[in-house]
């Protein structure tokens, strides 16, 4: 199964593209298992006050909240997930919010979401669900060196750019609201600086999926490669379907 990786955004035209195959593997993954009716997928969100409604936005974004059945995780700003939150289910979805947060949310389930994944459940990340996903999560931040790489509003409340250990289901680093937010040159700097060995920045309403097959896009805008080079870095973008 797959790694869904979505930029954030709500489209106000959604047509539910950037989940389809998510939930396509999600229901797969049901009747693999010899189990009757609609997929379970677990829901966890990190949020202090919104959670539920982050939850219900999210699960209205994929447009067929009838196709699957949503076994929601709201948690506050320093509570943590176990494993009761994913136990029994045929996908994963972490949204977005503040990455921090989620890091430390989320940590001490890390290697059972590794576990899952290894097992053909598929995951999708929604912006710091994306970000986390990664082995070098780069969290948040927007200056390096106290020079500024990024606007100040992405900096998920953090000066320096941070990366930290995530889940650890990809081995190349994320950043999300690629060009919506500026970020994408946060995540050009930080492999510049040596702090990530180069990454991807997903644009909004855009999905990045990591398979056994052929790296896919999926939605409305860009996904962004950035890779060390002799000179500095390169980069290169893949549209989306």
């Amino acid at each position: 199964m797959s790694v869904h990786l979505v930029g954030g955004g709500w489209s106000e035209s959604n047509d539910g593209s950037v989940y389809a195959p998510f939930l396509a593997e999600a229901a797969e993954r049901a009747r693999a298992s010899g189990f009757e009716g609609v997929p379970r997928i677990a829901v966890v969100v990190v949020r202090d006050g919104d959670g539920a409604e982050h939850a219900e936005k999210l699960m209205s974004a994929t447009g067929a909240t009838d196709d699957f059945e949503a076994v929601v995780t709201a948690l506050a700003h320093g509570e943590e997930a176990t494993t009761a939150a994913l136990a029994e289910v045929h996908g994963i979805v972490v949204g977005g919010g503040l990455t921090p947060a989620y890091l430390e949310a989320l940590r001490p389930v890390f290697g059972e979401i590794r576990r899952q994944v290894s097992a053909g459940v598929p995951y999708l990340g929604f912006s710091a669900g994306s970000t986390i996903a990664s082995e070098h999560a780069l969290v948040g931040g927007w200056r390096i060196g106290g020079v500024e790489v990024s606007p100040e509003g992405g900096s998920e409340g953090l000066d320096e750019v941070t990366v930290e250990n995530g889940i650890g289901l990809l081995d190349i680093s994320v950043d999300v609201h690629a060009v919506q937010w500026g970020n994408l040159s946060r995540l050009i700097a930080a492999t510049e600086a040596g702090l990530v060995a180069g990454g991807i920045a997903i644009d909004e309403n855009t999905a990045f999926i990591v398979g056994e097959g052929a790296l896919r896009a999926v939605g409305a805008g860009n996904v962004w490669q950035v890779l060390p080079a002799e000179a500095g870095v390169r980069v290169s973008s893949l549209a989306a379907e």
